[in-house]
């Protein structure tokens, strides 16, 4: 067997998770085979202990593969019934720290700060006290929840522990990134609020070290897209082409599936046509969402798809005549980047529809119909204005310039730039 040079390990909620983060660690492991890494290895949670979370979830036969040299490993909890909490958490940090000493160099990279960084600095101490060689270098990215989550309520509630813990353990990583600058800046500000409470100095650490590295996404799966295989699934789901409007994400209040509901309603698309919305995804207000589309006069055109996997999901993007996302700020989410509407831009079709919300104008530039959080009646007309008043012509210039715009964000580019300020560990001879 050929020994193992270098390897990159991803700590994240990995598939079947529904999140653009899990999609953005799978998009990472696979641009690192193409870039020179022997291994590629995804440290992530037993299945179990995702379903028991209460993460919304991908059917799991509809999960693509790994390429061959990617490893996923779901470590099991260490421990028993006397350890009420913080069982998974361990193996995952005893898996790392079996990593990190095993002698083959690796870049540990760790996709949310609570607790997959918190993991990897806790792995990364250990370690070194074991006294075998350690040559590892980590990037932790961080996301606009581990601030609102966490250190947000920790600043709200006067805890200083809980704040220092996960800002210390970010600031203990070789490399520091957010996945927008709206992310860095959000930091920063709560960090200076942890400063102002407790005399800490958290903020000038968070302002000197934090870079931007945004989403990574894989183009290839969004361009040149069968139109033969799109109309088939189309099809089989009772839709045609540029004859539905479509939101995908997953179901929470933050995304403002209630405000496009009520949009859609006061449409005139909705009093003229018979076309449908198709609300797309898994979450914890399907149930509400679906009990208030029920309640409606137009209940037969809204949609809900519970079981839309990796390969339909370009192509249910390409084929909608406008794509819907009106996220809204709440106080455990913000949307840091929005992943879905990039994809959205690379698979072409019709315009999106969405609001200034986090970091969504970083992820859609100028190439979005953008309207206010919070109001229907602005989501009514700019559908409107998407499917009934523009130009087929129009609608292909846009989809084209969305498209070269949302090219920055694919995997490819997004790894080398992230890895081009990150020096690769030496292989030991």
């Amino acid at each position: 067997m050929t020994a193992i040079r270098n390897r990159l390990v991803i700590v994240n909620r990995a598939d079947p998770v529904i999140c653009g983060h899990s999609v953005e660690g799978r998009n990472l492991a696979e641009a690192a085979l193409t870039r020179g890494f022997d291994e590629v290895r995804i440290v992530t949670w037993p299945i179990e202990r995702l379903e028991a979370a209460g993460l919304p979830l991908k059917p799991l036969d509809s999960v693509l593969p790994y390429s061959p040299g990617i490893i996923v490993e779901r470590p099991e909890p260490v421990g028993d019934y006397k350890v009420p909490d913080g069982r998974y958490l361990a193996g995952i940090t005893g898996r790392l720290v079996e990593l990190f000493t095993d002698g083959v160099p690796t870049v540990a990279l760790s996709l949310y700060l609570s607790p997959h960084t918190i993991a990897v600095a806790d792995a990364v101490r250990a370690a070194w006290g074991t006294g075998l060689p350690v040559n590892v270098t980590t990037i932790a990215e961080a996301v606009g929840s581990d601030v609102t989550n966490v250190v947000r309520s920790a600043v709200q509630e006067g805890r200083l522990g809980a704040a220092a813990h996960i800002l210390s353990s970010y600031l203990s990583q070789d490399h520091c990134v957010a996945v927008s600058e709206y992310t860095r800046d959000l930091i920063i500000e709560e960090a200076a609020q942890v400063d102002a409470q407790h005399g800490t100095r958290f903020a000038e650490q968070c302002r000197e070290r934090i870079a931007v590295s945004y989403p990574a996404i894989d183009a290839s799966a969004y361009l040149d897209l069968d139109a033969a295989v799109t109309d088939d699934l189309l099809a089989a789901r009772g839709l045609a082409r540029d004859g539905y409007l479509l939101f995908l994400s997953r179901l929470t209040d933050a995304k403002g599936v209630d405000d496009l509901i009520a949009g859609f309603e006061r449409s005139e698309l909705a009093a003229t046509s018979a076309m449908p919305l198709v609300i797309a995804g898994r979450g914890p207000q399907a149930d509400a969402l679906r009990n208030l589309a029920a309640r409606l006069p137009l209940a037969e055109r809204i949609r809900f798809f519970d079981d839309v996997g990796d390969a339909e999901k370009p192509h249910l993007m390409a084929g909608c005549a406008a794509f819907v996302l009106p996220s809204k700020p709440r106080p455990e989410f913000v949307e840091t980047f929005g992943i879905a509407l990039a994809e959205k831009m690379l698979a072409g079709g019709g315009p999106v529809i969405t609001t200034l919300t986090g970091g969504i104008g970083e992820a859609i530039g100028d190439h979005a119909i953008v309207v206010p959080v919070n109001d229907p009646d602005a989501i009514a007309t700019a559908i409107d204005a998407a499917v009934l008043h523009t130009t087929p012509e129009a609608r292909a210039e846009a989809a084209h310039a969305a498209r070269a715009y949302a090219l920055q964000f694919d995997r490819g580019a997004v790894f080398d730039k992230l890895f081009e300020r990150i020096p690769r560990p030496i292989p030991v001879v």
